[in-house]
């Protein structure tokens, strides 16, 4: 069960794909405008990321080397087009503001990881946890990105005014405010690890 754990809190803290591996920057950039974004885009990912890992682990030995990463895509498309149709039919503002994103989950670099490096080698047990952390922390790294730029460009959380007067600056609610948010959160993070090892 620690081991489970382990491979849980491995997404989150030590190789959280956002603020460590720096994986699925391109959905964070673009997404990470609100709140409620952040959160939909985790949940997505989450999802996707659980289903592909779990089905992967279970036919990893039945695939024939040569057609293996076709194989997984397949997989993952297939999740990601039944998290694309729950969104549309429960959630269609959402889905309207997420876009393109969510189908190009397909390609996103931490799912695609997550089934090469660790699903095709493991239990499915084990690559459900490390789906979870993985998932986890992507949507803690989105909620943390999307919570500061929307406070900042709107002076709002989850379209709620938090202090009556507060001038926000606009250009966190524009890229070049993300990538202004992202590269000091990476920073920061980069110097926390640093100063620990």
């Amino acid at each position: 069960m620690k081991n489970l754990f382990r491979e849980f809190l491995k997404g989150i803290i030590k190789e959280n794909p956002t603020f460590v591996l720096a994986l699925g920057l391109c959905p964070t950039l673009a997404v990470s405008v609100s709140l409620i974004n952040g959160l939909g885009m985790g949940i997505a990912a989450t999802f996707v990321l659980l289903g592909s890992n779990i089905i992967i682990a279970l036919i990893k030995n039945t695939i024939p080397e040569r057609v293996r990463i076709p194989c997984y895509i397949v997989v993952i498309a297939t999740f990601v087009t039944i998290t694309e149709l729950i969104m549309k039919a429960y959630s269609p503002a959402l889905n309207r503001s997420l876009g393109i994103y969510v189908p190009l989950i397909v390609v996103n670099c931490i799912v695609l990881g997550r089934a090469e490096a660790y699903a095709s080698k493991n239990t499915a047990v084990n690559s459900f946890f490390d789906g979870l952390g993985m998932g986890v922390g992507f949507t803690l790294a989105l909620l943390l990105i999307s919570g500061i730029r929307e406070f900042l460009g709107t002076g709002k959380l989850f379209n709620h005014i938090l202090f009556k007067g507060f001038e926000p600056a606009f250009v966190f609610g524009m890229p070049s405010g993300a990538l202004l948010i992202i590269g000091l959160l990476l920073g920061s993070f980069n110097l926390l690890k640093n100063k620990k090892t």
